[in-house]
């Protein structure tokens, strides 16, 4: 055995963060809710996870694609760093819960793995954090 988790898989840390996030930003409990930066982080993991999984767990990979592709029949030329922008400004400037920053980050991560350039190195070397921690 070479970790603590054993082999966790993409699988099983997409799910296990996803756990996190939904009770982590509920609060209640005995540990403190998550704060705004660790929600943003864990989401970005979360959403590298999931798109690593591949199916069925690729289901947000797929809901998000097609909202996606709805954003793009409506304005043709509006393209993914657009979106990455878009998506970036509303996570920094509005005004959103916890659960609502993991909800835009877990899809912002997605649609900036795609975005290419600065958007899409940064996704890619959280995809491979995803992956090491998962293995």
């Amino acid at each position: 055995m070479n970790s603590i988790l054993g082999a966790l898989g993409t699988v099983g840390l997409a799910v296990a963060l996803t756990f996190l996030l939904i009770l982590g930003t509920k609060g209640g409990g005995k540990i403190k809710p998550l704060g705004w930066g660790a929600t943003l982080v864990l989401s970005m993991i979360a959403g590298a996870a999931y798109k690593a999984a591949g199916t069925p767990f690729d289901l947000v990979s797929s809901l998000v694609n097609d909202a996606i592709s709805l954003t793009g029949d409506v304005l043709p030329r509006y393209s993914m760093p657009g979106m990455a922008l878009t998506l970036l400004v509303v996570i920094l400037w509005a005004k959103l819960s916890t659960r609502q920053v993991a909800v835009i980050g877990i899809c912002f991560w997605y649609v900036a793995s795609g975005a290419d350039g600065a958007w899409g190195i940064v996704a890619d070397k959280i995809q491979l954090i995803a992956v090491s921690l998962a293995s």
